[in-house]
Parts: structure tokens; C-alpha cells; sequence
């Protein structure tokens, strides 16, 4: 894959993560099939996976760059067909890399629910204490990614309607974990129901760990600068 960018090594390692991460998605359960996609920044370049390959044998040739406009820059096959969600997340976030999936309980609860609440204190870990959810729009138009880039304003994930969910991060791995977190809290919360009303956490509740998140990070770096 040559685009021209003079970043040669980091785009190499790039690569090699997005392939590693996109074969995880059918093993964690976060797709099937071909549902879903994975896309990482690079400078004003986006890597994105193709459109129709399954990703247990997606190989580095097979990805697609775009710039973020959606134009396609190189690549020898067709990207996602969330080509405009992606490029739309990155347009009004500071994502560095975004995570579509299809996964079962976070889909299941995209069809009933207005807002996953806070079933559990990592929750905070999306930037509040819900995680909203994007209202219906066809796969792959420009309206859903709208709809995306609306709910994402101030969270870092969101439900779609009838469809999947999306996360993003500052590295891929933040993204993928986060995509992680969303079924499990959505497989918590749906588990809860079972059994009745669940007890939710408060804002204030969810405010106090995301602060001592805060505090721990913050000691952390201080003491890898020592």
C-alpha cells in the first residue's frame, strides 16, 4: 500500500493493529459475518476495513485509505460501506480510532430502549453516566452519520437503532475496549431486567468514580515522568 504518506513506519504498525483487531472482532463476538468495521486516523488519512471480506482472513492489502472526505486514496478493494460514519466521527470528535459492531445485546437493546443507563459505574468510562442511543437511519447514508455524530457530542459511545453500536478512542485499543464495555453493560443491563426494575446508579455516583479515574490517571503519569 503506497499513498504517498512519508509516515512509512507508522502506518506499517498501523496496519498490522487494524488486522489484528478486526480477526479479534469475530472471535470476541462483537460481528458476524461481515457486519461491522473498524477505522483508525492517521493525520488526515483514515484506514478503514473493506466492504464484504470476512475479517478472520482480512490481510493488510485488503484495507482501504480515505481522506476525510470519504475520497478513496488507495487501496485495491472497496471500503465499508460506513465509509460516511467513520469519516463523519472523525470530522466532529477527536476520535483516533472508531469501532462499528453488530453485537447481540447492545443490538437487542437498540431496539427497545431510548438510553442505556447507569447499570454499572464503568459507565462513566463513555463520558457521562447513560450511553444514548442514534435514531434509525438506512446503513451507510450520509443521514445515520449524522444521527451518529449528533449522540457522540459529549460520549464516546452510542447505541443505533435497529442496527449496532459504534465507540471510539485515542487509539484503537481504547476503541475495541470500549466497544467491549458497551456489550457487557448492555448484557448487564438486559440480564437485570430479567428480574425486575434494575437499580441504577446516580450521576453523582457515576461523577465520583469517573473523578477518581481522573485522580489514579493523573498519579500515574506523574509517576512515569519520575
Amino acid at each position: 500500500m503506497t499513498s504517498g504518506s512519508t509516515h512509512g513506519d507508522e502506518r506499517e504498525a498501523l496496519l498490522d493493529e487494524i488486522v489484528r483487531c478486526a480477526r479479534r472482532m469475530s472471535y470476541d463476538g462483537l460481528v458476524v459475518g461481515t457486519a461491522g468495521n473498524i477505522s483508525v486516523r492517521l493525520h488526515e488519512e483514515i484506514v478503514i476495513t473493506p466492504t464484504s471480506i470476512p475479517y478472520e482472513v482480512i490481510e493488510r492489502s485488503d484495507l482501504c485509505v480515505l481522506d476525510l472526505s470519504g475520497r478513496q486514496l488507495d487501496g485495491r478493494r472497496r471500503p465499508s460501506s460506513e465509509a460516511p460514519l467513520h469519516t463523519q466521527v472523525y470530522r466532529t470528535t477527536d476520535a483516533t480510532a472508531v469501532v462499528h459492531t453488530h453485537t447481540p445485546f447492545a443490538t437487542t437493546l437498540a431496539c427497545a430502549i431510548d438510553v442505556l443507563p447507569a447499570i454499572h459505574y464503568s459507565i462513566h468510562r463513555f463520558g457521562g453516566d447513560t450511553v444514548p442511543v442514534a435514531e434509525y437511519e438506512r446503513f451507510g447514508s450520509d443521514e445515520l452519520a449524522d444521527r451518529v455524530a449528533f449522540a457522540l457530542k459529549d460520549r464516546r459511545g452510542a447505541l443505533l437503532r435497529n442496527h449496532g453500536a459504534v465507540t471510539y478512542g485515542a487509539s484503537l485499543t481504547e476503541a475495541y475496549d470500549l466497544a467491549v464495555l458497551l456489550e457487557w453493560l448492555s448484557r448487564i443491563y438486559w440480564q437485570a431486567k430479567q428480574l425486575g426494575e434494575p437499580r441504577l446508579l446516580t450521576t453523582a455516583e457515576i461523577d465520583e468514580v469517573a473523578e477518581e479515574a481522573r485522580r489514579r490517571r493523573y498519579a500515574n503519569e506523574a509517576a512515569a515522568i519520575e
